[in-house]
């Protein structure tokens, strides 16, 4: 039993941990956001598809919907775990839902994500709401989302488009890949990247794009 509980208030103390943390990251991105190289205009952000959900990219300030989504929500989810946590610590309610309390945490914790984006910045980039250094970003690869491949027919938008993925140093769990609606596009992005010294991969796709 005292080792449940020890169990479970760690997990509950990381979950806590992991939602201030997101909060923070996502704060200095939207403040960094303003001052991206691209996307820059309606047309750019229009090109930067959202994996799952299939959507295009919107801007990131404190004003938009989906930041206040992220800030509440935080904020509703904090008290919930601190009120759950208080409750492991002083009954032995966990005895009996074990498996319901754990069910819960997880899907607190996974609800309050932001959307994916893409922000590239003179020092640095913005990536899914989390920013990184350039000298954090190990490289780069694309591909075209032609038929077979395993995004092709998930959306209108994302067949025949790229998708771009951005591999990141000691970051195993970062969700790190969007699509880039055209070729154009894309040929923007990469070359903004190679500007700051971010290398592609190699892979077929950028050795017929480079061709």
């Amino acid at each position: 039993m005292i080792l449940t509980t020890i169990l479970f208030a760690v997990i509950f103390l990381s979950g806590i941990y992991y939602l201030i943390r997101n909060l923070l990251n996502l704060k200095k991105a939207a403040e960094l956001s303003k001052d991206a190289l691209y996307p820059m205009n309606e047309v750019d952000f229009a090109g930067i598809i959202i994996p799952n959900e299939w959507k295009q990219m919107e801007p990131l300030t404190k004003n938009t919907k989906s930041y206040r989504y992220v800030l509440w929500g935080t904020v509703a989810a904090l008290v919930v775990l601190t009120v759950l946590l208080v409750i492991v610590l002083t009954t032995n309610w966990i005895d009996s839902s074990y498996f319901s309390l754990a069910y819960l945490f997880f899907a607190i914790i996974s609800s309050i994500r932001h959307r994916g984006n893409l922000f590239i910045l003179p020092k640095g980039i913005v990536l899914n709401g989390k920013y990184f250094t350039y000298s954090q970003i190990k490289n780069y690869e694309s591909e075209q989302i032609i038929r077979w491949h395993n995004l092709y027919g998930l959306d209108s938008k994302v067949n025949n488009a790229y998708k771009l993925t951005i591999h990141v140093k000691r970051n195993l769990f970062h969700s790190n890949f969007l699509v880039i609606g055209n070729s154009a596009q894309l040929e923007q992005i990469t070359t903004l990247l190679h500007q700051k010294g971010v290398r592609c991969k190699t892979n077929p796709s950028e050795q017929m794009r480079g061709s």
